[in-house]
């Protein structure tokens, strides 16, 4: 599957010096539920800021995305109103471009991304992040099989798809195979750079 990624120029020298929380990993890994989990126990704290995703696809139980169509995703594209846009799955996803204000007013902006955004956000931003949540293959096929969501293409080509550059890149790598919360308070202590092992 081709995925291709763009990240609207910036003002010279990386955007900080907050912190930008990438998370990554492969479909069916858990990573929509330990980022709900994570923005639970961040509601009272405002200097972390979990942005809402611009996608081609209806929001669900499993993302609380910004549904919009192809025609306003391009035109908003167009505009300069995303800080990165990619496609993967059939589907055009964005982060907006307000994250910036977040990041060089300190705060920690926290989002799920492709892999292939990463080494253009190293770039732009100043201090980047990237947490690798990933589960063994037949959780994943488990979990995508209870997800239903027949838009993103066959569960045998997303198992298929190859995501070693995701943990390759990442500077923390989240095995999801266990609790829920356990494992979304590795990601809470990531996002609030105490480390991640309680």
């Amino acid at each position: 599957m081709s995925e291709t990624v763009t990240v609207a120029g910036t003002q010279t020298g990386a955007v900080g010096p907050g912190r930008l929380v990438l998370v990554v990993g492969p479909s069916g890994a858990g990573k929509d539920t330990l980022l709900r989990l994570a923005r639970a126990a961040c509601i009272e704290d405002h200097d972390i800021v979990f942005p809402r995703r611009v996608v081609t696809r209806e929001s669900s139980a499993d993302e609380d995305n910004i549904a919009v169509s192809p025609d306003e995703f391009r035109r908003a594209r167009e505009h300069g109103e995303f800080a990165v846009h990619w496609e993967a799955h059939g589907h055009c996803y964005a982060l907006p471009r307000d994250l910036d204000g977040d990041i060089r007013a300190g705060r920690a902006v926290v989002a799920n991304v492709s892999r292939t955004v990463i080494g253009a956000l190293r770039q732009t931003y100043a201090n980047v992040v990237v947490v690798a949540i990933t589960a063994p293959p037949d959780v994943l096929a488990q979990r995508l099989a209870a997800r239903a969501r027949h838009s993103d293409g066959s569960i045998a080509e997303r198992l298929t798809r190859n995501v070693d550059d995701a943990s390759a890149q990442a500077d923390v790598t989240i095995l999801n195979a266990g609790s829920a919360e356990y494992h979304g308070r590795q990601l809470l202590r990531v996002i609030r750079n105490q480390g991640w092992l309680e």
